[in-house]
């Protein structure tokens, strides 16, 4: 079933892929990486102002990794805020998704966070690196494939 945003993104001829409603009946769309930050500012002019939340994961061992935007269209006249769900798929080898900071700030450290756990690069992020591990952390703990160390050094402990 096609929803709102749907309709109106193929009226307007905008590429992407419904995916259905998710459990709370949000409309839930697949973008292409390609596509996405064209699309993000469409949205943001459309009036999706808000980026409630941005996360990702990792679908399945060896496959894809998906980066997932939450976004809220508030208006002052509107009594139930519109929201999307958007997902972006990434392959695992090389995983470049366009930023979207510059279209809303707040994803700065969330895309950092999936930078850090999953190793999925924002391209023209300003500052993408490690934010909850260290610089020298070797691999992406949130990756299904990830073999954790047995041994933690601390270094520079007092």
């Amino acid at each position: 079933m096609q929803g709102h945003l749907s309709a109106w993104l193929v009226k307007h001829g905008i590429v992407h892929r419904s995916l259905g409603f998710d459990y709370q009946g949000i409309e839930t769309l697949q973008i292409k990486p390609e596509d996405w930050h064209s699309i993000a500012v469409i949205l943001y002019v459309y009036g999706y102002n808000y980026l409630r939340s941005q996360c990702a994961y990792d679908v399945a061992p060896g496959g894809l990794l998906a980066s997932v935007y939450h976004l809220t269209r508030i208006e002052y006249s509107l009594d139930q805020p519109e929201e999307v769900c958007i997902k972006v798929f990434a392959p695992r080898q090389n995983p470049r998704i366009p930023s979207i900071f510059w279209v809303w700030k707040s994803a700065d450290f969330q895309e950092r966070e999936s930078y850090d756990m999953l190793g999925i690069s924002y391209d023209n992020h300003p500052r993408l690196k490690r934010i909850l591990m260290p610089e020298s952390w070797i691999g992406w703990p949130l990756r299904k494939d990830y073999i954790a160390p047995n041994f933690y050094e601390i270094q520079d402990a007092h």
